[in-house]
């Protein structure tokens, strides 16, 4: 194994790496040599999919007043989805509060100001409310990462999953991928153990596989799967009347989208590339996609993405087969340096490489854009203060009823 961990370095030109593993003890070394045989190194040949993008149309969505003339044919759709078992839900919760000035779990921060209440709080309570309509549990999949699995788990368990049923829930762990310094050179997280990172939010399917969730959600019989991000604390999970609308539409997938405050907001877009569905985001768009306009007035770009999508089960096994375009990130990454010392850097140091959730969506035929109210529906929380802060989210939790 240390021979060929040996050559496989060579072969990626990353000889500090060959001469460390000779520095360390025997145990250690078969530890090193076991990472390198488990990652995935063809990363570092990948072009930045980035940089490469189709030819841009609008995708019209379907709107809040259509939505409402067909409000109960759908919820009642999404109902008998629910509970004949066929809507699971998958929740990307690997994410630490590092920009909230919070060194755990995301999901783990308080937003209460006279009681506790976590965000991880906010969105079982949301889902709460579909199973108590529905008369059944929602099976829900967490995916954590390397960094904050165990955290996570015990906090579950510590807030007995703030009730909802703990059998109805699975943990797993997102993949991690290598990154590199800005000279290609691989890093170390600690002696004998490459630094990585998870594979972004793209990755959450694949992940699924290599930890063998895909076998629970393939013996539940689950049809469909809604994916969602975690900081968003009003996000609404397994909506019935969402999943009744893309069932109704025939279409593969849906996509909860919020009309734009304004042309220029920095909101990545659902719209078609190529004649599919997928998302431009708002530094890509040109002036004229900004500021075009429907012959009522609309803007023809017009829907955000909340992270918010739903998938059917037997087109996401296909896109199992299609390997996913890598996007190269300029973050910050602690890392070992040459002299044994942790560092934590203040600014980006490292290339990450992730795959995102607009390439899945890519991958589907179609795609319902489903508005929702972001005041009722659209309160993340990315910063500390300003905008998309902890004090935005919390007034929105207000005038939706949300005591704090």
């Amino acid at each position: 194994m240390l021979q060929k961990a040996t050559e496989l370095l060579q072969s990626l030109h990353q000889p500090h790496l060959i001469a460390h593993m000779q520095t360390l003890a025997p145990d250690l070394q078969k530890a090193f040599a076991a990472q390198i045989s488990e990652l995935d190194f063809s990363v570092l040949q990948a072009e930045n999919a980035a940089e490469i993008r189709g030819t841009f149309a609008p995708l019209y969505a379907t709107t809040l007043a259509e939505i409402e003339q067909n409000r109960a044919l759908y919820t009642e759709t999404g109902l008998a989805a629910i509970r004949a078992g066929k809507v699971g839900a998958v929740m990307l919760a690997g994410g630490q509060g590092t920009r909230l000035g919070f060194d755990k779990p995301k999901g783990t921060f308080n937003i209460g100001i006279t009681r506790e209440l976590y965000i991880f709080e906010c969105l079982i309570n949301n889902l709460l409310d579909v199973t108590k309509a529905a008369g059944a549990y929602v099976p829900l999949f967490i995916m954590t990462s390397i960094e904050n699995n165990r955290d996570t788990r015990e906090f579950f368990e510590a807030h007995d999953y703030f009730g909802y049923d703990r059998d109805s829930v699975w943990f797993f762990e997102q993949e991690q991928l290598p990154a590199t310094d800005t000279a290609g050179r691989l890093m170390l997280a600690a002696p004998g153990r490459i630094a990585t990172a998870p594979n972004g939010n793209g990755g959450w399917y694949v992940s699924m596989e290599k930890t063998g969730m895909l076998d629970v959600l393939h013996e539940s019989g689950i049809e469909w799967l809604n994916v969602f991000a975690m900081d968003n604390v009003l996000q609404r999970i397994a909506d019935p009347c969402f999943v009744g609308a893309v069932i109704a539409s025939g279409k593969a997938s849906g996509a909860k989208v919020v009309a734009k405050a304004a042309p220029e907001e920095k909101v990545g877009v659902l719209c078609l590339e190529d004649g599919r569905p997928s998302i431009v985001e708002y530094y890509e768009m040109t002036e004229e996609m900004i500021s075009r306009r429907e012959p009522d007035g609309t803007l023809s770009y017009n829907y955000g993405v909340i992270l918010n999508y739903l998938f059917r089960v037997d087109k996401l096994d296909e896109t199992l087969h299609v390997r996913l375009p890598l996007h190269r990130a300029f973050k910050k990454l602690r890392y070992m340096n040459e002299a044994g010392e942790i560092v934590k850097p203040e600014s980006p140091n490292a290339y990450k490489f992730e795959t995102l959730a607009l390439d899945m969506v890519k991958l589907q035929e179609n795609c319902l854009a489903y508005e929702v109210d972001r005041q009722r529906e659209f309160a993340p929380i990315k910063n500390k203060d300003g905008v998309d802060s902890v004090d935005t989210a919390r007034e929105l939790l207000r005038r939706n009823g949300v005591v704090l």
